[in-house]
């Protein structure tokens, strides 16, 4: 049967209500939300005379909800108009809404006799073979079936969403004995390929995967802290992107999340595991106990393990509680020699080896805390889950590591993790030494461009479910390399279709990265179809190597500078006009070179968490790379007879100007970055690629003809001019910009209008890049732009002089 989900209801318009509402909102879903009647008028509606039979009063919780979600930040919508698509209501007068959805999703409050009332008018409303799920996170999936109908019971499952839904990756998926297989299926299946999610099938167990090892991993730590006598800053600078983990790390992560939720789920373990061989570290350590009586939760309550406090001054300030004296205090900086040490090892496996041989205090504490974690989640198989995989896949998406337990315990080695595991006191279970009898030295391995993982139950090694219909860099990299430098990487995937990779830090744009580009090119017309430019990294690109540019500009080398723009201009130039289909497939950060990188490809294989834009200002510089040539090409190609010029020309320029950066993909083609008709976007990341490369395909197999260079750009000349320098001089004389920022803008407004024409006319592409390049090396003779350039370098802050 083909099942489609044009309509999906949201039963509870909460925090994560209105927020999973928002995210099928997103995909295209008409969403209905519906939440409780409040008992009572408030006192804003007293005011307005607004009776208790009123919509605007029965629907106050879902549209204050709805509302509230609409305007946090970061933002649950990629695009505000995408909001007009949810319809909200209430339980007593709406129900029947439901009657034409075809996914039905409970997300009220975590108490079973409510959602078994809820279910119980679900039942008479929702037609038979309508999806209902659960997106409990602590309550067993089975419980809730008591008097549901065979029907319910057979389209019944937990959808497990982690919060926010948008941005966080892990949807767990939780059947009942009596869930329909296909239900099951067709769940995993859509939750990746339609809501972007890394799907993970669960056991009924408590907490399912991803809290259950999640919060026992934050138990330890508690626990560890008082062992090892560290502070919150010393764990905080430990658990954080040094080891792949967010940026929160533990302590700020509790802040956010709440340490009553953290504490809730803890308890939770605590009674509903008592088999659990570490159920006592889910027993709260003293100074929790004491936190959570305070009513230090965390933002929600104004202070947790961390409190903002204002000086005499006015000024902000952290201050962070002391675990001893539970007193708060200044932050202390933080250096430890393993982490000076591993420092300038961008490779995170490479990094992670080393924290393991750290002969001081955080070498230990890697050892300690891992130790135990091994063993965890080696005692977990097969309570949790029949396959490791799926623990990795989990908290990784769930929780943001960007390395899962067992893929961890892979780099230092299976021998050393039981090592690590025994010396904590830890017991190892039978299949981890059975594995290690039969000869086996990984969880994991790659052959034949699959990622395979070992079985418990075969005693030997199976395809992870997908690789083999998945496009995976990380899987033929070994194998299908056909070139490298220290900064890019070629590989082979496949069908005639290459990919080319950046590796530098934050994957900036220098020369080793455009002579990749060129030899990728280069061996694509040879002997290939097309080329895809993607990365796994955590961005796409944060653009061209600033510290290059301000080597070069305090040099004054600018006869070099001039060299180096214009080899940047030339490759873009060829990525638009090679003999080759080029496909750039962005995510996350593509900002300056990485944007322009995006704007000259044939198409942009966009993954929707993209935050897109041209950044140059900032550093008291424009888009040097072809990026401003390429919107006055834009605007030059949008314009029909009878447009009002001067208001699209002042959208270009703004958009730069300002350094605007769209906050999702569908951002970007409101601001122009992206083409409609051309461009496309993906919402599942782990498709990103294999959409990308079967977008290249499609245009090579058409017959792919590289286009002309363009010499028929219409450009504005002193029409336009006028309003920039009118718009620059008005903006300093209000004080919203300083005298350096309209230099700047006359600049940028120069070359988008083509320069001091005195009418309209029509110039070629490389007229406005050598106009665009001039522009570049001039600026970076100004002490300011310097100035600037110095700042983002040094403190990674824009400054504004």
């Amino acid at each position: 049967m083909n099942r489609h989900i044009r309509k999906v209801a949201i039963l509870g318009s909460g925090v994560m209500g209105s927020r999973i509402a928002c995210h099928f909102a997103n995909i295209g879903c008409e969403v209905v939300l519906l939440d409780i009647v409040p008992r009572e008028l408030n006192e804003a509606e007293q005011k307005k005379g607004i009776s208790t039979d009123s919509k605007a009063h029965r629907n106050r919780i879902v549209n204050d909800a709805l509302q509230f979600a609409l305007k946090s930040n970061p933002s649950p919508i990629y695009r505000k108009s995408f909001a007009k698509r949810i319809e909200t209501g209430n339980f007593e007068d709406d129900m029947a809404l439901i009657a034409d959805c075809d996914w039905i999703m409970e997300v009220v409050i975590e108490r079973l006799d409510i959602k078994h009332q809820v279910f119980e008018n679900v039942e008479k409303h929702r037609k038979p073979g309508t999806l209902i799920s659960s997106n409990t996170s602590g309550i067993p999936i089975q419980m809730m079936l008591k008097g549901r109908s065979e029907d319910f019971q057979k389209h019944f499952c937990g959808t497990h969403f982690f919060n926010p839904p948008r941005y966080l990756q892990l949807l767990e998926i939780i059947p009942t004995p009596e869930t329909d297989p296909e239900i099951v299926d067709f769940l995993m299946d859509y939750g990746q390929r339609m809501l972007g999610k890394k799907t993970v099938l669960c056991k009924d167990t408590p907490a399912f995967i991803a809290n259950r090892v999640g919060v026992y991993a934050i138990m330890s730590l508690f626990h560890a802290v008082q062992e090892m006598g560290l502070s919150v800053e010393e764990v905080d600078k430990l658990t954080g992107p040094v080891m792949g983990r967010p940026k929160s790390a533990t302590f700020r992560t509790c802040d956010v999340v709440g340490l009553d939720t953290l504490v809730h789920v803890a308890n939770g373990l605590k009674e509903n595991c008592p088999d659990d061989e570490e159920k006592d570290l889910f027993v709260l350590p003293e100074y929790i106990s004491k936190m959570v009586e305070n009513n230090w939760l965390g933002s929600k309550s104004g202070q947790g393990f961390y409190k903002k406090v204002k000086d005499e001054n006015g000024k902000s300030n952290i201050l962070v509680l002391d675990l001893e004296s539970l007193e708060y205090r200044e932050k202390q900086k933080v250096k430890f020699p393993t982490l000076e040490m591993t420092k300038p090892i961008e490779d995170l496996k490479q990094r992670t080896k080393m924290l393991f041989m750290g002969m001081d205090k955080a070498g230990e504490f890697y050892r300690k805390v891992f130790g135990g974690l091994f063993a965890y989640v080696a005692n977990r198989i097969p309570e949790i889950s029949d396959d490791l995989y799926k623990v990795d896949d989990a908290l990784k998406a769930g929780f943001g590591w960007e390395l899962g337990p067992f893929e961890t315990w892979d780099l230092i080695g299976l021998a050393k993790g039981i090592e690590l595991a025994e010396k904590e006191g830890k017991s190892i279970p039978n299949w981890i030494s059975e594995m290690k009898d039969s000869g086996a030295s990984s969880f994991y391995k790659f052959e034949d461009g699959q990622q395979l993982y070992y079985d418990r139950e075969s005693k030997g090694y199976k395809t992870v479910p997908g690789s083999d219909s998945r496009v995976s860099l990380e899987a033929l990299r070994g194998a299908n390399t056909l070139w490298k430098n220290e900064d890019t990487t070629v590989i082979d995937l496949g069908d005639g279709i290459l990919n080319l990779e950046f590796h530098t830090k934050m994957n900036t744009i220098g020369g080793g990265v455009i002579q990749g580009i060129n030899k990728a090119i280069d061996l694509a017309e040879e002997q290939h179809k097309g080329l895809v430019i993607s990365n796994n990294g955590q961005n796409f690109s944060a653009g061209a190597n600033v510290g290059m540019i301000f080597m070069m500009a305090v040099e004054q080398d600018y006869d070099e500078l001039n060299f180096a723009v214009k080899s940047f201009q030339d490759t873009m130039m060829r990525v638009r006009y090679s003999d080759i289909p080029v496909i750039v497939a962005p995510h996350n950060l593509a900002l300056g070179g990485g944007c322009e990188l995006a704007l000259h490809a044939d198409k942009v294989v966009a993954h929707a968490e993209l935050y897109m834009g041209l950044v140059e200002f900032g550093v008291g510089l424009i888009p040097g790379g072809g990026g401003t040539k390429e919107f006055a090409k834009r605007l030059s190609d949008e314009l029909h007879s009878g447009d009002i010029k001067i208001n699209r020309m002042r959208e270009r320029f703004l958009t730069i100007g300002q350094a605007k950066v769209a906050t999702s993909a569908y951002e970007a083609f409101d601001l122009g970055y992206l083409r409609e008709g051309t461009d496309e976007v993906v919402v599942s990341r782990e498709l990103h690629l294999t959409r990308a490369k079967q977008a290249c395909l499609e245009l090579a197999d058409k017959g792919y003809v590289s286009p002309k260079r363009e010499k028929n750009v219409t450009v504005m000349g002193q029409e336009g001019l006028g309003i920039v320098y009118v718009g620059a001089n008005s903006m300093l004389s209000g004080n919203y910009m300083s005298e350096h920022d309209r230099v700047i803008s006359e600049k940028l407004g120069f070359v988008l209008c083509g320069g001091d024409l005195s009418e309209n006319e029509v110039v070629s592409e490389q007229y406005l890049l050598d106009l665009e390049r001039k522009a570049f090396v001039e600026l970076c003779q100004e002490r300011k732009t310097l100035e600037r350039l110095e700042s983002i370098i040094k403190t990674g802050k824009v400054l504004r002089n």
